[in-house]
């Protein structure tokens, strides 16, 4: 689907995410029809998604957390998708210098990064190192919950 400079403005608007189309569809001087359509095409093709995002710090007991995974081989696409499905798991993501895979996970008093590192990361084969970055504070920083 092309995201052409409308699907841009719509979706702006919609970092608001109770924002009503009817609101959008009048600054953007086109009709609600229009931007009720755009929307449901880009949630159709998987470009945007609704979710309630929280701050992590507001949660008593929850801990956010990157973790860096160097691998020994290059199945690095199967392996990403391993580790998004892995409990805890907000997004993996392959990308580029010192590691293979960033992961972003959240944590709670009852499931901690020694029980995700022993009981889920070492699971899965070809993992060589990984380095665990604790996010003490976040600026814009909103994610699902999904423990």
């Amino acid at each position: 689907m092309l995201i052409d400079p409308l699907n841009l403005d719509i979706i702006r608007h919609l970092k608001e995410g109770r924002k009503s189309f009817k609101k959008i569809a009048d600054v953007l001087g086109v009709t609600e029809n229009t931007v009720r359509s755009r929307v449901n095409k880009l949630c159709e093709e998987g470009i945007l998604d609704f979710t309630g995002n929280i701050d992590p710090e507001s949660l008593k007991g929850h801990r956010l957390l990157y973790l860096g995974v160097k691998l020994t081989d290059l199945d690095i696409s199967r392996k990403g998708e391993d580790f998004s499905r892995l409990p805890g798991v907000l997004s993996a993501a392959i990308v580029t210098g010192r590691y293979d895979l960033i992961l972003q996970v959240l944590l709670n008093d009852g499931f901690n990064l020694l029980e995700f590192i022993t009981e889920h990361v070492a699971k899965i084969d070809g993992v060589q190192t990984v380095e665990s970055f604790i996010v003490y504070k976040g600026y814009n920083l909103k994610v699902p919950y999904i423990l």
